[in-house]
């Protein structure tokens, strides 16, 4: 065996006459890295019914035809009509993640006194990181269908919208603020369903698109409200009134806008129409696991649920801008 003697003298940065100056750190540690989203914190939440959790949708009211609706006063013959009801279901996920905490590390940082707050930071820190996954599955979650799941993961909020088929397009040269208002005075006039957008969901390079097209166009400054989430943004003036214009990291594009063949998606949605249906908590769960052999303690963030696009044809919209 090899023996190798260490310098004690490298621990310190300068000795001398009445002075050793030792490392010393921060108490607090720096940290601006990216948590939740805003999406997950305006939709709503619910209960689910069971695995998986049922709704019905009605599709028409029980109303007669013109033809059949009106006759003569004095000869009346009614047509017998009905309601036409969907059953819709949606199947629950699982989202899990652990921390382990070393036994010897935690008493050791004990002792020392630093960083005492480190345990209760990085357990808060692995709800934030389990909760930052859900929010980028609740749009882009890879699941295909929500009779029969195709993975594991949410059939996000994204792929709902599209496959509904509310689709448009926005060409390279036209206007983009143009495109997204003849979008949602589409949806108010639809004849069969109240549908009233609350929100334009997009990346910040979007909406930044956006801010320099009207102050390019019309040199106008777009007015701004405050949302979940802590956020101020801007608002577009529609037929559904003052919507939010909400940047969302998770949202991405192809391309490079300018470059003629970037495809930047805006989705207009109705909130009040995407439901996420929990099971226990809305919240996720911790469960301390036992000791194991190396007397590590174990922690476990646990949450059950799924998210589901009511009227996705056409209680949203999805308009991608070619840029």
């Amino acid at each position: 065996m090899n023996t190798q003697f260490v310098d004690l003298h490298a621990a310190a940065d300068y000795m001398g006459p009445g002075a050793i100056e030792i490392d010393l750190y921060q108490k607090e540690i720096f940290d601006i890295v990216r948590r939740r989203g805003a999406f997950g914190q305006r939709i709503v939440q619910v209960p689910a019914t069971g695995h998986p959790s049922r709704f019905f949708e009605e599709t028409a009211i029980p109303a007669p035809s013109a033809a059949n609706g009106f006759m003569d006063p004095r000869n009346i013959a009614a047509t017998a009509v009905a309601p036409t009801r969907v059953e819709r279901s949606v199947p629950l996920k699982a989202l899990a993640s652990q921390i382990n905490y070393n036994l010897f590390d935690i008493e050791l940082g004990q002792q020392q006194e630093q960083f005492a707050f480190l345990q209760a930071k990085d357990l808060k820190d692995a709800v934030e990181g389990l909760m930052r996954t859900h929010d980028v599955a609740l749009w882009n979650g890879t699941d295909t269908s929500l009779s029969a799941s195709t993975t594991l993961q949410y059939y996000g909020a994204a792929g709902q919208i599209t496959a509904g088929g509310n689709v448009s397009t926005i060409g390279t040269s036209s206007s983009i603020v143009d495109g997204l208002k003849s979008q949602v005075a589409a949806m108010v006039s639809n004849s069969n369903y109240e549908v009233r957008p609350t929100a334009i969901y997009a990346n910040p390079v979007l909406l930044d698109l956006i801010d320099r097209e009207m102050k390019t166009e019309f040199n106008v400054v777009l007015s701004t409200t405050d949302v979940a989430g802590g956020l101020r943004v801007k608002t577009l003036s529609t037929q559904a009134g003052e919507l939010p214009l909400i940047p969302d990291w998770t949202i991405s594009y192809t391309g490079t806008p300018g470059s003629g063949s970037a495809v930047l998606p805006a989705y207009i949605v109705s909130e009040d129409l995407i439901e996420y249906h929990w099971l226990t908590d809305s919240n996720p769960r911790v469960f301390q696991l036992g000791l194991t052999g190396s007397l590590a303690r174990q922690l476990l963030v646990v949450k059950f649920g799924a998210v589901v696009v009511k009227g996705a044809n056409y209680a949203h919209a999805l308009v991608n801008v070619d840029r």
